[in-house]
C-alpha cells in the first residue's frame, strides 16, 4: 500500500509539473524551476522511504502457484526514478539559474527513467497476472518522446517546454493508471485466509464425542 501511495504521489507531482510547464513556461521560469525542484525532491524522498519500508516488511520467500505466477513474497522494485528525482530536486532548487538552459534535457531524462521504471513495475506484475498490450505501449510513447528530446531536440525546437510539459502530464496519468493496475493485481494474487469457524461450531462436535454410547 505504501508503494501504491508513493506511485500516486509521484504521478501527482508529474501532473503538477506538466501543468506548470504548459501554462507558465515563459513567465517566471526561475521560480518554476525552483518549484519543480521542490516537487522532484519530495517525490524522491517519498519513493525512497516507501521502498525501504516495503523492503523491510517484504517476505523473503517467494511463493508461486501451480502456473508459475508469483502470489506472495518478492522484493519491491528499486526506486530508480526516486533516487534521480531526489538529486535532481536538490540541484534545481538550489541552482535554478544554472540549469534553466538544461531544463528540457533534464526533464527528458526524467521521462526516460520514468518509462524504464514503469517497464520494471509491469514486468513484476506480469509474473503474477496478465498485463495488456496497452500498458506496455504507454511507457513506450513516453520513452520515445524522452529520447527524441535528447537525441534530436530540433524536432521539438518550436516549443520544447510545452511538449515536455504535455509529456510530463501524460506520464503522470500513465503512472496513476499503472499504479491502480498493479495494486489491483497484487490484491487479486494475495492468498485468502480461510474464514474462522464460530466457537459453537467447534465446541459442538467435541460435546457429541464426549456423550457415552448407550447399550441397546
Amino acid at each position: 500500500m505504501k508503494v501504491f501511495r508513493s506511485s500516486l504521489f509521484r504521478a501527482l507531482c508529474a501532473i503538477v509539473i506538466g501543468v506548470l510547464l504548459i501554462l507558465y513556461r515563459e513567465q517566471t521560469i526561475t521560480w518554476i524551476t525552483i518549484a519543480i525542484g521542490v516537487l522532484f525532491f519530495l517525490s524522491g524522498v517519498i519513493s525512497v522511504v516507501s521502498y525501504y519500508s516495503a523492503k523491510h516488511h517484504a517476505q523473503e520467500t517467494e511463493v508461486y502457484d501451480a502456473e508459475g505466477r508469483l502470489i506472495a513474497g518478492g522484493k519491491p522494485v528499486f526506486p530508480i526514478v526516486g533516487i534521480g528525482s531526489l538529486f535532481l530536486g536538490i540541484i534545481l532548487a538550489l541552482m535554478p539559474n544554472t540549469f534553466i538552459t538544461w531544463l528540457m534535457y533534464i526533464l527528458a531524462a526524467v521521462l526516460i527513467l520514468g518509462a524504464i521504471n514503469q517497464y520494471m513495475n509491469l514486468a513484476t506484475v506480469a509474473k503474477g497476472g496478465h498485463v495488456g498490450l496497452v500498458f506496455w505501449l504507454l511507457p513506450s510513447i513516453i520513452l520515445m518522446i524522452g529520447i527524441v528530446a535528447i537525441v534530436h531536440p530540433a524536432a521539438i525546437a518550436s516549443a520544447p517546454l510545452f511538449i515536455i510539459g504535455w509529456s510530463m502530464l501524460f506520464y503522470g496519468v500513465v503512472e496513476c493508471v499503472n499504479a491502480i493496475k498493479i495494486n489491483h493485481e497484487r490484491k487479486k494474487n494475495v492468498p485468502q485466509q480461510p474464514a474462522p469457524q464460530p466457537a459453537e461450531a467447534i465446541e459442538a462436535p467435541q460435546e457429541e464425542a464426549q456423550e457415552p454410547e448407550q447399550n441397546p
